[in-house]
Parts: C-alpha cells; structure tokens; sequence
C-alpha cells in the first residue's frame, strides 16, 4: 500500500493547547532537544534558542532577531522623533521651506537623533555584530557604518557649532531617515511573511513535561520528562499526552497517534503493543514500560532531522547581503581614501567631511526598502492566489531549481481509489466474505485507499464485523482480530520480506494495470488479493509538461509498488521515479539530489514529511497537510493543487527580476555618487554636492517603489 496510510490530518486534540512558554520551559531540559535548546551560538552568532522562537522573524542579518511587535513599535517611535529633526536640522547642508529654528533647537535634535540612534539603531548594531564575527558583512554591517559615522560626526560638528564656534553640516537627518526607513523596510518585510509558524515548536508541544513514573514499590510520582530513563514504567491517564515510547504492559485504550503518524482515527491498542510519543492517550489507563526517550524517541528522531536541516538552510546568503556586502567594502575604501586624498591636498577638516560624505552617501536607504517592498508585494499576489509563501530566501532559491520531488497519492492522482479485483485465494472465504474482512481492517483508517474498499462494502450491501486491536504496520497496511482469528493486510514486499508464497505472475499483471496491489493473510497464509485504482488529475500531464518547459526535472515519489508506479509516470511523462518507498525516505532521497548538486524542491503533506521538506531547498506543503508539515515548508499551497506549484515558480521568476531591478536602483546610485563624494573629479573642478546626492537618493527610494508596485502573476 501506498505511505499515505501514514499520512493524513486531523484537528490538534484540545489537550495539546499548551502554551508556547510552558512548552518551551519543559521541552529545555530534555535530551533530544539540548541539541536544539543550548545556548550555543550559531554561525551566525545567534543562540539555537533564538532560532527556534524566532526562526520566522526578520531582521536576522548577523544573527540578530527581532519580534515583529518590537519591530513595528520602534519604528513607530523613531518616526516621531525624526519630525523635529527634520524641522530644525537641514538636510545635507540645506534648509527647506518648512525647516525652521528657536533658540536650544540644536539641543532637541541632539537629543532625538541619539534616542533613535540608541533605540531605533538597536537590531542593526547587533546584527551587524554578528555579520563581523561571521567575517561576512552585509546589509546591518552597511546600515550600522552610515548611521554610526553619521551619528559621531554630528555629535563632532555639534559640539564644535555649540562650544567652539564653527558652522559646519551635521547628518542627523541622515541617520535619523536611514534607521527609520531601515526599520520601515524590515518591518513590511516581517508582516509578509508572519504566517509562518515553527515546525520544531509545533513538535515540542506533543510530548508533556513531565510523566508519571510508576517506582518499584508500586508508588507514582511526577518525575520531568528529562529524567525518565528506558525501562522505566509510566503510567498514562485518559486524555493525555504519551511521554515516551514504549510497549503497554497493562490496560487498553484508543491511541491517536494522528499529530505523529498522521493517521486520522484512533487505534485500539491492549497488552504488548507499542506507543508513540507525542500521540494522544483516548479514555482508558495505560501503564507502558519505556522503550525509547531523549535522542531514542521517534519524535526526537524527527526533530533532530528537521533542526539540522533548518540549520544547513540557514546558511543561505540573501542577493540583498551580497550587494550590501560589496557596498560595504566600496563605501569603505573610498572612504578611506577621500580622506588620505583631501587630508593630503587640503586640510583636516575637509578630508574628515569627504569621508563621511562618502560614507552617508553610501547609506542603503533605497537598499532597504528595494526587497521587502517587493516581498511584501509578491506575498500579497501570492496569498490571493492560493499561496502562503513562509520563507523569502524561497523566492531566490526557485530560479536554481533543477528537480521537483512530488508524492503521487493526492498530488497527481485523485486520492479517491476504486476497488478494481477482490478476489479470495482460499475455499473457506467468499469474495464477498473477503471484502467485508478488509473492509472491516479499513474502517479503522482514513487512507484513500480504505476510503475505497469501504466504499466497495456499501455498494454491495455489506456490513463490516467489528474488528479489535486494529493497528496500522508502518508503510505497509492494517492488521487486526475478527471474530477471534488475526488478520493482516499487507504489500507484495511484505510477503517477500517474510517468506510468504503467493502468485507474482497474478501480482505483475494486476500492478500493470496501475493498481495498488495488497493480500489479505492470517497465520502467514495469503487469503486473498485485493487491487484498487486511482485515477490520475486531470491536470497533472499539463502540469508536468509545464514543469519541464521550465527545464525542471519532475521526479515522482510513492510507496506504491513499481510496476503502478511506472504506469503513472510512463503516463505523465515522468522519467524518474522512486517507488516502494516508507516513509523515512523521503528525507534521504532529497539529501541523495543534493549531494549530485542538484537543487531541489520537495513537495509534502505530513509529519514524516517534514524533514525532507526542511531538508529540500524549497519545501512545499500541501494545504490539507498536517501542522507539522505546514510549519516546516518555506510554500503552502492553500487549494491542494499541484499547478499552484507552477504559479508559485512563475511569480518567484516574476519576483526575483523586479528584485534584482530594485537592487540596481537601489545600489547603482552609490555605484555613480560614492566616487563622485569621494572626489575623483575634483581634479577637473567637480566635487558632488551633498544636497545632490540627497536628491539622488530619494529619488531612488521612489523608484523602487513604484517598480515593486509593478509586480504581477501571469497565471
């Protein structure tokens, strides 16, 4: 049977509804999440904690995150200290019509300009921060240098206009309008793409923060999950969360193991079965004598892929920093040399004023605004066309992408399977009779498949006997006990695997027709081969073609058999595919592209899909997918349709050239005014005037944008 049978949502039961804190407090102490939780600082100088809280905030150049709320309050009080600067302060050395002056107004400004300074200029000094201790300058170490040398210089030219007696140009406008519209940028930027969650939160608040140990003379205690060790007994109320897993030794109960696995209904579970960690204790007592906990957990497994692999994708540099970066180095040098220049040809005086001309100049007002003003844009055309874009950096990465990794089941197949052969291998069971076994399994799962063959009972009158102790076997079907006698429903590999005899001939022919082939078996003896079909979207050969017309190689993933994998593919025109798959492999197989260089998008809808949606270079979730898988992909496709998939990339190509655009915009006036400040025409009588290149960079501002405003989706 196809993975799917793992792999579908249901609603958060009330009992997770815990808060973020108190999650995050218990969650601290506990092995596997030390790795993710320890404050040990990133490359980026940020603490993994900081990640995890902050991972889909902005104003993360260096390392250093901001809420969105901090974000927008301190833009909104650093606007209202930048009117008075404006008022009584010239702007490059000019005063306009409104800039008026009374007596301690110099004062006022002073005193505004180093709030906003401290206050406004906060997250970018910490960014910058980190960007030098990650030897890797960019845009908070650009903004930092401009409002910082702004900053000191006026406070210089205050002191010598107010003590000493001089008329020299201060920048306090300068430094006041580049940290407001920095902050403005970074905050448009933030509120785009705010609907992202956090897929490693998501899975913390599955396990409690303590368990109920069970001691060796029958007491029980509330012990913190941390310090419950294999082989230990925990007792599990009705209701609650199971803290770890382990195999019950006493008691029954319906586990719902849906925020795990993703199977929708709960299983009945006695004596001698196993639990997952993180699932959802139903009405009855368990006692469960733990097989696994800290790093040994399933769920910790799976965290620990889904961390490593947000931190290998956090490693991305942005095209925004590298521009930044190369402006940083441009500003500085010449820089340094108007200086050496004017100090050598003039005086003290003027080469220290050519400097830090150069360097306000060099200020990225435009810079700022360039890409969150069309991030912002590009969001909202998104989220009206059915996509929740998560991540910015997905945006860049979709014009290398080389590979689209897609499921089959729901993706480019209805998910609605039709029973096509039932048939009984044995003379003591009927068809009918067999059809009412399966379905009896199936009724206690929410796969397409099972939705089928329930589907098939009821057509022809049937009524499923009810069947005890159902448990979905992982990647492979259902088993269970009717009427006394255990059943199982299983894949042609399971029989090979476990030395089971049955028709291969019967089984190819079947599989070549495109039908998931199972067996019905009981005691190790097939009973009966069922085969049901999906019919493929409508859509999907016009959506495969459009993935190759785009020169992206689409590859097709299922833990269906080979032969129906080949058929569907063969009939989309897909040339690779990887079937027979569980579903842990996923991950693997996109490390697997990866590692030949490929770029790669993995599109997913459950939990186990998450670390190879965090893992891919863009992840994308499909919107009836679990929270976790939501969380974790950098695209949600709200509608479920696979041609989304398609629009997304066009509007990405679509974004990522007004970017580029903007950038040029944005930079291309410090590629003209920096040198023009530095003086390298003053040999021929041409020094740019400060108040031009004001005017240079506000025009620049308006262009970008009205540019970002541009952007549009041709669907």
């Amino acid at each position: 049977m196809d993975e799917k049978h793992s792999t579908h949502a249901t609603n958060k039961p009330q009992s997770q509804q815990m808060s973020h804190t108190e999650h995050m407090a218990d969650m601290k102490d506990m092995d596997p999440m030390n790795m993710q939780m320890q404050q040990n600082e990133d490359h980026h100088g940020m603490n993994q904690m900081e990640h995890m809280d902050h991972q889909h905030m902005s104003g993360n150049h260096g390392g250093h995150m901001m809420s969105m709320g901090n974000m927008k309050k301190k833009f909104w009080i650093s606007l209202v200290l930048m009117i008075p600067i404006l008022l009584f302060s010239p702007v490059m050395g000019i005063k306009l019509p409104f800039t008026m002056s009374f007596p301690g107004s110099e004062w006022l400004v002073l005193v505004a300009a180093t709030i906003i300074f401290f206050y406004g200029g906060e997250p970018f000094f910490k960014g910058a921060w980190g960007e030098l201790r990650a030897r890797k300058p960019a845009m908070m170490t650009l903004i930092t240098l401009g409002t910082g040398v702004a900053y000191i210089y006026s406070v210089y030219v205050f002191i010598m206009n107010e003590f000493v007696g001089g008329h020299m140009m201060d920048f306090f406008s300068e430094e006041a309008t580049l940290i407001v519209i920095m902050l403005l940028g970074h905050w448009l930027e933030m509120n785009a793409i705010m609907n992202a969650g956090n897929a490693l939160e998501k899975m913390a608040q599955l396990l409690p923060g303590e368990a109920h140990v069970q001691t060796e003379d029958g007491q029980v205690v509330d012990r913190p999950l941390a310090d419950v060790q294999t082989g230990q007994t925990v007792v599990v109320r009705g209701g609650e969360s199971i803290p770890t897993d382990g195999r019950i030794i006493s008691g029954q109960s319906a586990i719902n193991e849906s925020l795990v696995t993703g199977e929708a209904k709960a299983i009945e579970k006695q004596v001698g079965d196993t639990v997952i960690g993180g699932s959802i204790n139903g009405d009855g007592a368990l006692t469960v004598e733990v097989t696994g906990t800290g790093e040994n957990g399933y769920l910790a497994q799976v965290m620990q892929l889904v961390s490593k692999a947000q931190q290998d994708k956090s490693k991305t540099e942005t095209l925004a920093d590298r521009v930044a970066g190369w402006l940083f180095y441009a500003a500085l040098t010449f820089g340094v040399l108007a200086f050496i220049f004017w100090w050598i040809n003039a005086d003290l005086a003027t080469a220290l004023s050519r400097m830090v001309t150069v360097l306000v100049i060099a200020c990225p007002h435009a810079l700022g605004v360039a890409i969150p003003l069309v991030v912002a844009r590009s969001t909202s055309i998104a989220a009206a066309n059915g996509l929740l874009i998560q991540q910015r950096e997905a945006i860049e990465k979709a014009r290398h992408l080389s590979h689209v990794l897609l499921d089959k089941t729901g993706t480019l197949t209805e998910g609605k399977f039709t029973v096509n052969t039932i048939k009984s291998l044995t003379e003591r069971l009927t068809d009918h009779q067999v059809l009412s076994l399966i379905a009896s399994l199936e009724a206690h799962s929410s796969h397409p498949i099972a939705t089928g063959v329930l589907a098939a009972a009821k057509a022809q009158q049937l009524e499923p006997a009810a069947a005890e102790n159902v448990q979905a076997i992982k990647g492979v079907g259902m088993s269970g006990t009717i009427a006394g006698e255990t059943y199982e429903i299983v894949t042609a590999p399971f029989l090979k695997q476990h030395e089971i005899n049955y028709d291969d001939r019967q089984y190819d022919q079947l599989a070549q027709q495109g039908n998931s082939v199972s067996y019905l078996i009981s005691d190790k003896q097939v009973l009966a081969i069922l085969a049901v079909g999906d019919q493929i979207k409508p859509e999907a050969k016009k959506f495969i073609a459009d993935l190759k017309a785009m020169s992206i190689t689409p590859v097709m993933l299922t833990g269906d058999n080979a032969q129906t994998a080949k058929k569907v593919a063969t009939s989309l025109g897909i040339d690779e595919f990887k079937a027979q798959l569980l579903p842990e492999d996923k991950e693997k197989v996109v490390r697997d592209y990866q590692s030949r260089g490929d770029k790669v998008m993995m599109v997913g809808d459950g939990v186990n899909d998450a670390p190879a949606l965090v893992r891919a270079n863009i992840g994308v979730a499909i919107g009836a997918g679990t929270d976790v898988a939501i969380d974790s992909a950098d695209v949600v496709l709200v509608h479920s349709d696979p041609a989304d998939v398609v629009n997304f990339l066009k509007l990405a190509k679509a974004t990522q050239r007004k970017m580029i655009e903007n950038l040029w915009w944005g930079a291309g006036y410090n590629v003209i005014t920096i040198p023009l400040a530095a003086g390298i025409l003053a040999p021929i009588g041409f020094v740019l005037n400060p108040a031009v290149g004001a005017a240079v960079m506000s025009l620049s501002t308006i262009v970008v944008a009205l540019n970002a405003m541009t952007l549009r989706l041709k669907k």
